[in-house]
């Protein structure tokens, strides 16, 4: 799906709608002391420990995109989620 690279928005800082420039957002690197990974360390990597099994989970093919707008005027940054699930969104310049 294409999606114009600026956007007119409303913004919560200048209290109107104004010209927001939009970016894909990517999640950062996962953390190493956080609980899930610990567990998971603990569970499955660390010594003999035998056959530790993984439980099955069926992950969806797509997912929400998710981007950061940035006002123009004031910088301020929030997210927008379009609420459909889709393969593949392409950001495009609108002329």
């Amino acid at each position: 799906m294409h999606i114009p690279k600026e956007q007119k928005m409303y913004c919560t800082k200048c209290g109107t709608h104004t010209s927001h420039k939009l970016k894909q957002f990517k999640p950062g690197k996962a953390r190493t002391m956080a609980w899930g990974t610990r567990q998971n360390l603990r569970k499955h990597k660390k010594g003999y420990g035998g056959k530790a099994e993984f439980t099955a989970t069926v992950k969806k093919q797509t997912k929400k995109p998710t981007f950061i707008a940035e006002c123009l005027v004031c910088g301020r940054k929030c997210y927008k989620v379009i609420p459909k699930r889709m393969k593949k969104t392409e950001l495009v310049s609108a002329t």
